[in-house]
């Protein structure tokens, strides 16, 4: 049995987005942002969540960027927020790209990985579309959305 966290940051103190990282042993970040080097909270940029979760915590980091959508797809949700449209066009993408190959090596290099992305809730957030993906693939896969 292997436990998939996920967690977004938006409008969370840092406070509020390392608590329930420490509190669980999440070992290792998996970043599935598009666009990561450019948001409003400063501690979300790439470099600076690298360091300081490696650096402060202990907390592994990786970018994934193959399990985001495209810009095409991320654009159109965002201008008519079409989320029923957003999972029809994301699905076949994480298939395409055999998304589900990724799984295996996250993992074996943790025991507690995490998806990131920035939706605050998980419902409408395509973190939850790819964990559920790798869960059809991996069945002793357990989701808990932080």
């Amino acid at each position: 049995m292997a436990t998939l966290y996920t967690i977004g940051y938006k409008q969370k103190a840092l406070a509020d987005f390392i608590g329930p990282l420490r509190q669980v042993g999440v070992d290792g970040v998996i970043d599935i942002r598009l666009r990561n080097t450019s948001h409003l909270l400063g501690y979300t940029k790439q470099d600076t969540l690298d360091f300081l979760l490696r650096e402060g915590f202990g907390i592994a980091y990786e970018h994934h960027p193959e399990l985001a959508p495209t810009s095409d797809i991320l654009d159109a949700y965002r201008e008519d927020g079409d989320w029923s449209a957003y999972e029809i066009q994301f699905l076949p993408l994480l298939k395409e790209r055999q998304a589900e190959t990724l799984w295996p090596a996250i993992a074996t290099r943790y025991q507690a990985p995490c998806l990131l992305c920035a939706e605050a809730s998980a419902s409408h957030c395509h973190r939850r579309l790819v964990a559920e993906y790798w869960a059809t693939h991996y069945p002793n896969l357990t989701i808990i959305h932080l």
